[in-house]
């Protein structure tokens, strides 16, 4: 099952809120650790690129379930996505990051 359009790569910080929000899809943030502790999106689980890319499993919240992957700027998430549809995980990032990620309403 694919959540995703095909040569969807990339969803807007509104998407991804709107699927990360209703569960559809689990908020993989990839930012290092002081990022991740000065604050994250609510519900996001914590994977750093770092570890990522040498070869870390994902966090088993987000295993077997599409992942949106989130950094400060949207750089590292995209490298993440790459990596994790490699691996054959259904991924895209958020464009902008957390700098862009909505305030609660």
């Amino acid at each position: 099952m694919f959540l995703f359009r095909r040569g969807t790569c990339r969803l807007t910080p509104d998407q991804a809120r709107a699927r990360t929000d209703d569960g559809t899809v689990v908020l993989l943030d990839v930012r290092e650790a002081p990022e991740w502790k000065a604050g994250h999106a609510p519900g996001a689980v914590h994977l750093p690129l770092t570890r990522l890319l040498a070869g870390a499993a994902l966090p088993p919240d987000a295993q077997g379930r599409p992942v949106v992957a989130i950094c400060r700027s949207g750089r590292r998430s995209q490298q993440a996505a790459q990596l994790l549809t490699d691996r054959g995980v259904e991924a895209v990032d958020v464009t902008g990051g957390m700098t862009a990620w909505p305030s609660p309403p």
